[in-house]
């Protein structure tokens, strides 16, 4: 059963936060365009385990606020806002696992907050640092002028595109594992540079539907109500996060686990290699034949290497 939320005050503002069971902190954060409950499958085994799970949604996500200024999105701003949640609750640190988006406040507190952090932990998006240019400059020149991020910069253009069917939306968009790397990497070059057209199923990429029709309800009768603005405003703060970044110390000296997707073209190949060098304690798994969503996709391998991570932290 997933556990109902409560409102907790942190960062000048209020989140949802969800959990469950006792004994060190787990913190669990969601990516675009998802909610705490993309967690479901892991909260239980997790607590059962003998942590004590909180999965916030998030800034700009379901029960939780949504301030206006998009800048306020930034990732330092967003490991505030977990650390925030940590203060409310009376804990020192937590253990940060993100997945997708979710994954770069996980990373970052490690760079922000490292007093408050007792390891930390990825699904699919890897550690990376602020280089030369912002990410929207270098998936420009990696993907082409059109791919998604550069779309959802300007207010009201991706909201229009994913707000016109909100179940059409999440039908097209939470499935498995469609194109496979080397697929994706034979595929036209419209295709490679991923619009955001994707996220409505053109083109579609995907595989088969992962969600049954009550579980695809709980995101469309959410996003119904609130909208994509909040999760689209993590986009458009992304010149924001290369500024904050700048001149910090990225190595992080904490257990780390990163666990990829062997068909995630949303990162390309290779895009973990050489992680060891700011993450020297950290551990690397790769799951076969699964795709982005991966612990709503592949629950049981996800869980397995989460439990065998954390229990040896215990």
């Amino acid at each position: 059963m997933f556990p109902p939320s409560r409102r907790v005050p942190t960062n000048g503002i209020e989140l949802a936060v969800h959990e469950q069971g006792e004994g060190p902190a787990v913190l669990l954060l969601h990516g675009f365009p998802e909610l705490a409950y993309s967690w479901r499958n892991q909260i239980g085994p997790i607590a059962d385990a003998g942590f004590r799970v909180i999965v916030p949604d998030q800034r700009g996500y379901g029960d939780s606020d949504a301030p206006a200024d998009s800048q306020s999105y930034s990732v330092k701003n967003l490991v505030a806002d977990a650390t925030g949640v940590l203060d409310a609750l009376g804990i020192e640190q937590a253990i940060f696992i993100g997945h997708d988006w979710g994954s770069m406040p996980a990373w970052y507190s490690g760079v922000y907050a490292p007093d408050r952090v007792r390891a930390v932990a990825s699904l699919c998006t890897p550690y990376f640092t602020p280089g030369d240019a912002d990410l929207l400059a270098i998936y420009h020149e990696l993907r082409g002028p059109k791919h998604y991020m550069a779309t959802f910069q300007e207010p009201g253009v991706g909201e229009a595109l994913l707000e016109r069917d909100v179940e059409a939306t999440f039908r097209a968009l939470l499935r498995g594992r469609g194109y496979t790397m080397d697929e994706f990497e034979a595929a036209p070059a419209e295709v490679r540079e991923v619009p955001a057209g994707v996220f409505v199923g053109d083109p579609q990429l995907f595989g088969d539907e992962l969600l049954s029709d009550a579980e695809l309800a709980v995101y469309a009768d959410t996003y119904r109500r609130t909208g994509f603005t909040g999760g689209l405003n993590w986009y458009r703060a992304l010149h924001k996060d290369w500024e904050e970044g700048l001149g910090h110390e990225f190595v992080i000296d904490k257990p780390a686990l990163m666990i990829s997707a062997a068909d995630d073209w949303f990162f390309p190949r290779g895009a973990t290699d050489g992680m060891e060098e700011l993450l020297p304690q950290v551990r690397k798994h790769v799951i076969p034949d699964a795709g982005h969503w991966l612990q709503q996709e592949r629950p049981d391998d996800v869980n397995a290497l989460l439990l065998d991570w954390l229990k040896d932290l215990r």
